[in-house]
């Protein structure tokens, strides 16, 4: 067995039959690294079914086998508190498994033993990499891994997976994961109560019973639908009046008792295997980096300067000169032109060339949108995404603005998707997902939705406001903001702060193209779908009837003229349009000062364009999007409406 350095995959002999190897581990533990040693770039990115969490599949051949390798979410509990958690809890629970292999950050060992001990007590093969090994020696860290190795009854292996540090023993150690049997011993009435509940559950467990019966202990109600479907209804309400007997007994509920009793046997653990002695130097300008990013007064300037590197890459250059250069020169210029002499010449009948380069044709349209206008925005934030990943700053920006966030009942990780949105909101909504909770996935989705311009419209806005005046300028940006401050429940904010790293080009690329793959397969197919929803509707002329049908509102609740239905009609297709409709309108003197406002507010918190409405859709599924759609448009339309009337009655003066 040898590892090939051009690309990153596993030489090996020829295959003996097939087996399926899941990555388990801590997030920020190198998974993604060792996942990409071992496959190469044949790999295959897509959402876990009924959820927006991402899973990557490839495959490779290790030991002369051939092995599907899953690379799970990062947890630091199989008993899930956020999605991603329920996920890698799920694919164990449900999916089958010959191997896992549990990936750790040496440098954190309790945090990595509390999952290895939770995999034990799931009775499922598995073997431990504790990678990293070069920042824990760096740290002054050092673990015996031959006295883990006896102390767990499995395989454990040190590696540096960045530089491919023992890979090769890592592998070799593959076919020799096995079940262990590292247990502790819980309180009598909880030991009493799990194996009641043993009794309880079918025999045909990919995971063992023990280790169901905690969770479920434990308050795991992302169970019950699994439970409801293999379990009587007469046992489920035994199980609850064992629960609830539980929670007389413990004053904080067995959940806390449960978690005690682990981290005391871990603790037990890490006395013999960890020490900590006199820390390497690392390099002095990392450390210097890594302090300032932090502190309470000098992060502040880091923070800043990451969000404006970040709109500068994917707003400027990638909304802006990106964006240009595909849609203006090369399909505007060339392909689409190409396209249609092309089509005239091959398919000389009206429909089908219509339906392919006409106003709202697959190619014209569609792919127009999906490469030339959102692949840029999309490519360049996946590029500097990616950087802060593998830099180790992502967390410690996250931790600057979670001050911020929490007002809003998010966390400090809505700082990227809601900067982003300034760039593309669709590509923005697709970022969403890194957020924790369902609740926060929705709450920034909203956000981006109802108040955040993106790059393209954001320049046509300030233009129009530059010509009103400072006093419009506030107004605006005052319901802007107000329409951002969205309430909802503060959430817990857990983060694991990694070491800052100075990034490995390899690393990036992989990742980068990896998530580039993904848009091209997931999110293409929205914009050709969109499209065509559009052409019919366009065939059938109801395109026009709509414009009939708003005219009425725009007119006598919002104060415009007729013509401005038009713009907003077309800022549902594309909010850019929307506004340099808007702004070709004021630009003719066709609105007034206090009309010319109010149409800026509307286009703000206006509808999202149909592209960002289908991803909505894909993200959060048709039900959200109908929500947010009922409440988006008539709140859009009542804040219109009611400053229009109440400036009007302070008289123009009042903005200009």
């Amino acid at each position: 067995m040898s590892i090939d350095p051009q690309q990153g995959a596993v030489a090996v002999p020829a295959e003996r039959g097939a087996g399926r190897l899941l990555l388990v581990g801590n997030p920020n533990v190198g998974k993604s690294a060792i996942f990409g040693e071992f496959t190469g770039r044949y790999v295959t990115v897509s959402n876990y079914p009924g959820t927006t969490v991402e899973v990557t599949n490839g495959s490779a051949t290790l030991g002369g086998r051939r092995w599907e390798v899953v690379d799970t979410p990062g947890i630091n509990t199989l008993i899930p508190q956020s999605e991603d958690e329920q996920v890698s809890r799920d694919i164990l629970l449900n999916n089958g498994h010959d191997v896992v292999l549990q990936v750790g950050d040496m440098k954190n060992l309790r945090r990595v033993l509390l999952v290895t001990l939770q995999l034990a007590e799931m009775q499922v093969p598995f073997l431990l990499d504790l990678n990293m090994r070069d920042e824990a020696r760096t740290a002054g860290i050092a673990v015996d891994t031959g006295q883990l190795a006896s102390i767990i009854g499995v395989p454990v292996v040190a590696t540096v997976a960045t530089r491919k540090k023992g890979l090769a023993t890592l592998i070799d150690s593959i076919d020799d994961a096995d079940r262990s049997d590292w247990r502790c011993d819980y309180p009598p009435s909880i030991e009493r109560a799990v194996k009641k509940i043993e009794q309880m559950l079918p025999d045909d467990l990919t995971i063992s019973g023990r280790s169901i019966a905690l969770m479920l202990l434990a308050g795991d109600e992302t169970l019950r639908p699994w439970l409801r479907e293999r379990v009587a209804t007469g046992d489920i309400r035994e199980l609850d009046e064992i629960i609830i007997g539980l929670n007389r007994e413990f004053a904080a509920g067995p959940r806390i008792a449960i978690n005690r009793t682990r981290m005391a046997f871990v603790d037990r653990v890490m006395a013999e295997v960890y020490q900590v002695r006199s820390a390497s130097s690392a390099p002095a300008w990392l450390t210097t980096i890594s302090d300032l990013s932090m502190h309470p007064v000098w992060g502040i300037p880091f923070l800043l300067l990451t969000l404006v590197i970040a709109y500068l890459m994917v707003g400027l250059l990638g909304a802006g000169v990106l964006v240009d250069w595909f849609e203006g020169v090369f399909f505007e210029g060339w392909l689409n032109p190409l396209a249609t002499r092309v089509i005239d010449a091959v398919l000389p009948i009206p429909l089908l060339r219509d339906l392919l380069v006409g106003e709202y044709g697959v190619i014209t349209m569609a792919l127009t949108y999906a490469v030339a206008i959102v692949l840029p925005i999309v490519g360049t934030f996946f590029i500097f995404f990616s950087f802060l990943e593998d830099s180790g700053y992502m967390p410690r920006l996250a931790v600057m603005s979670n001050r911020i966030f929490r007002k809003m009942g998010l966390s400090g990780k809505a700082v990227l998707p809601m900067t982003l949105g300034l760039g593309c909101d669709t590509m923005a909504t697709m970022t969403a997902r890194i957020m924790e909770t369902r609740k926060e996935r929705v709450i920034v989705t909203l956000l981006l939705a109802l108040g955040v311009p993106c790059s393209a419209q954001l320049g046509v806005i300030l233009g129009m406001l530059a010509g009103l005046g400072p006093v419009a300028m506030l107004i605006w940006v005052g319901l802007w903001l107000f329409s951002r401050l969205y309430p909802g429940d503060r959430s817990d904010f857990i983060l694991e702060l990694p070491p800052i790293r100075v990034p490995r080009f390899s690393n990036i690329l992989v990742k980068t193209l990896a998530r580039i793959e993904w848009y091209l397969r997931e999110a293409v197919p929205l914009f050709i779908v969109g499209t065509f929803i559009l052409f019919v509707l366009d065939r059938l002329n109801f395109l026009p009837a709509i414009e009939r049908m708003a005219a009425p509102v725009i007119q006598s609740a919002l104060g415009l003229p007729v013509e401005a239905t038009q713009a907003f009609l077309i800022g549902f297709l594309r909010r850019d349009y929307g506004a340099a409709g808007l702004f070709d309108l004021f630009q003719a003197g066709e609105l007034d000062p206090i009309q010319a406002l109010v149409a800026l507010i509307v286009i703000t918190l206006f509808m999202p364009c149909i592209a960002n409405l289908l991803m909505i859709i894909k993200e959060r599924g048709l039900k959200t999007a109908i929500w947010m759609s009922a409440f988006i448009l008539p709140f859009a339309l009542i804040v219109g409406t009611v400053v229009n009337y109440l400036l009007r009655l302070l008289g123009e003066g009042v903005v200009t």
